[in-house]
């Protein structure tokens, strides 16, 4: 039998350290989130002021001496009946339409209960990794 290389302080110290820069990253990023809050709303703010101008003089594009803005149409499709997305794009066969992602664990779990169907070409990165909890409070 191995012995163990990783002793119980070890892994005290190990895991105080990954939840304490856990905590630190949760916090610049809540901080960098707030910051970056106001340069977005300005943005925002801006680019509704130029559609508003551009709009106003029935124009697609701007130049300035140091600026060209262009006035464009973002359309963003959000399907509230996936069924009929789906059968739309199989009858078409248009899965270019759709993200080439993958959901992990619907994947998974489709190919554990048939084995027997795994398709060509499907890679699959496999590592371990931990989970790290604080435990509750004492009472």
């Amino acid at each position: 039998m191995e012995e163990s290389i990783v002793t119980s302080e070890s892994v005290e110290d190990l895991s105080t350290e990954y939840i304490k820069i856990r905590t630190e990253r949760e916090v610049l990023k809540e901080k960098f989130d707030n910051e970056d809050k106001v340069f977005t709303d300005q943005l925002d703010e801006i680019e509704n002021k130029l559609v508003q101008i551009m709009l106003a003089d029935n124009t697609t594009s701007m130049s300035t001496e140091k600026t060209i803005i262009i006035k464009r149409v973002m359309k963003r499709y959000n399907p509230t009946n996936w069924e009929a997305v789906y059968r739309l794009v199989d009858k078409y066969k248009a899965y270019g339409v759709l993200h080439k992602r993958i959901h992990d664990t619907n994947m998974r779990d489709f190919l554990e209960e048939h084995q027997d169907e795994y398709p060509e070409g499907l890679n699959v990165d496999s590592r371990y990794a931990v989970t790290v909890k604080r435990k509750p409070a004492s009472i």
